[in-house]
């Protein structure tokens, strides 16, 4: 008797992707790329206009500006006179007192430490002055009024001192120290030190001061 042959079920056939699949496939990849690209450009874009508009705003609003200071009005206090006015007294006190302001032409407040001002006497150092510390608003000025006391007796040691009473003139010279600071948005951090040097001439029978020159110089 023969024997049946046994049928064995054939092996199912594998599914191979249809070409339209694989062009589906790819059409979608390139849609995604395209789609990063341009997020990729947009941020790239956007970065690159942050950093113009930084930078111009740097150079010109943000931009640290020189502040500027003004010797307004000195005067002569405490000064008493003798012989007609001519010469000052024995023993008494002379003082100046100056009327200093400051400009601030930044968008940022000016912090300014303790100012110095120190007056010459033909070349000696007759008075030293140290005025607060205090601060400039921005696009604003401040005014300070600092006093300087004389040292009488290096002014009448000087060998000069005879024939500017004589004349009735004293010339004089001052140097004056103000540095600071100046901070934008905690960003940008410069600091300042504004120096003015002035020529004057006191009147000794008016007390006035006349020919008033002055100097400025800003260090940064």
């Amino acid at each position: 008797m023969v024997e049946k042959e046994q049928v064995r079920p054939l092996a199912p056939a594998a599914d191979h992707p249809s070409s339209d699949d694989n062009e589906a496939a790819l059409h979608l990849k390139k849609i995604r790329r395209r789609k990063l690209i341009r997020c990729c450009g947009c941020l790239a874009a956007f970065l690159l206009l942050q950093a113009i508009v930084i930078i111009i705003l740097i150079l010109t609003v943000f931009r640290v500006k020189d502040p500027v200071i003004h010797m307004n009005r000195i005067t002569v206090t405490q000064l008493e006179l003798v012989n007609n006015n001519t010469t000052p007294k024995p023993g008494t006190n002379m003082s100046l007192t100056a009327d200093v302001s400051v400009k601030n032409p930044n968008v940022a407040s000016f912090k300014y430490t303790n100012t110095t001002t120190t007056l010459f006497y033909h070349g000696v150092v007759v008075g030293e002055a140290r005025g607060p510390p205090g601060r400039a608003r921005p696009r604003r000025t401040s005014r300070m009024n600092i006093t300087v006391d004389i040292m009488t007796d290096r002014l009448m040691s000087s060998p000069s001192i005879t024939a500017d009473f004589g004349s009735g003139l004293l010339s004089m010279t001052s140097y004056s120290r103000i540095p600071g600071r100046v901070k934008i948005l905690n960003i940008i951090k410069r600091h300042v030190v504004v120096k003015m040097n002035c020529t004057m001439t006191v009147n000794i029978s008016s007390q006035a001061i006349k020919d008033q020159k002055c100097k400025r110089k800003v260090q940064l």
